[in-house]
């Protein structure tokens, strides 16, 4: 045994193992969260899709022709191109209309504190009230929406807004920029705030106009911010439900049935377990590789 200063190696690893099994005491409770709430339900979603599973009765194993029905299923890739659709618009308009928010409320004050708290108050409402008071705003008769436009000259009488594609669609939208707007408004102010106040003092002198100081200063200094924002805002509406279930039931005319619309329907309402479980997995696959995406994009540079 070689001499040399510290405790004997026997010594030595038994501390090492004391310290790890204190490590995997203090992360027990997390890992058993993940484990119940993650892993074991992806893992059944997995299982599902490889049979044939009723609602009512015994499932039996098929192996994947449910993924290869899928491929030839219209009306999923109808719902799907829908939900791309709907993602695009409402992630511009929500990171558009939260970086607005946030570049006011920014600063310091009472004032500015009272419209961070105006702002985010939405955010807190539930999904399913949300679009409920939407569903009663835009009531033909007893609704607000209606009224007004035929107040204000947009339309010579009342109009049901949800009966139509266009008008429908982007009631929708404008709901869900009410409705998550607070919540980016406070990841993207974070990042704004974050930002040394020298940066922007020195390009003011050098003449930089607002929006250089914007392009070349700000942007480049929220990436890791906007990058979360973008990520949540995307996988958020690739799992929009509530809102085209409760305002508009799928309609006008099928026309509204989101990706995550379309497996309830399987799942819940034809009871086809397996085929709505076939369905989660693409979906599922799909998301992961748009987060991979974004974060390969929106990468700092600089750790590759």
């Amino acid at each position: 045994m070689v001499a040399g200063a510290g405790a004997p190696l026997p010594k030595r690893r038994r501390r090492r193992r004391s310290s790890q099994w204190t490590g995997l005491i203090y992360v027990l409770p997390a890992l058993a969260l993940v484990t119940v709430f993650f892993i074991v339900p992806l893992g059944m979603t997995v299982w599902m899709s490889l049979h044939k599973w009723p609602l009512m009765g015994l499932p039996r194993y098929i192996g994947l022709d449910n993924y290869e029905r899928l491929l030839f299923d219209k009306s999923f890739w109808s719902s799907l191109w829908f939900t791309i659709q709907y993602t695009v618009v409402v992630t511009i308009g929500l990171l558009g209309f939260a970086m607005i928010l946030a570049l006011i409320v920014q600063g310091q004050g009472r004032a500015v504190s009272t419209y961070r708290t105006i702002y985010f108050l939405p955010v807190v409402t539930g999904f399913a009230s949300a679009a409920l008071l939407w569903v009663w705003l835009s009531n033909v008769d007893t609704g607000l929406f209606s009224p007004l436009a035929q107040d204000v000259g947009l339309t010579k009488g009342r109009v049901n807004i949800l009966a139509s594609y266009t008008p429908a669609f982007w009631s929708v939208i404008v709901m869900v920029v009410w409705k998550m707007a607070g919540f980016y408004m406070v990841i993207l102010m974070s990042g704004l705030q974050a930002i040394p106040a020298d940066y922007q003092e020195a390009a003011r002198i050098d003449g930089a106009k607002w929006l250089q100081r914007f392009r070349y200063i700000t942007m480049p200094l929220i990436r890791k911010p906007f990058a979360l924002a973008l990520i949540l805002c995307v996988s958020g509406s690739m799992l929009a439900f509530d809102q085209f279930y409760i305002i508009l039931s799928g309609g006008p005319q099928n026309k509204t049935v989101t990706a995550v619309y379309k497996i309830f329907n399987e799942s819940f309402v034809s009871f086809r377990l397996g085929y709505g479980a076939a369905l989660s997995m693409v979906l599922l696959l799909i998301l992961l590789v748009l987060s991979v995406l974004q974060l390969t994009m929106l990468g700092d540079r600089k750790d590759k």
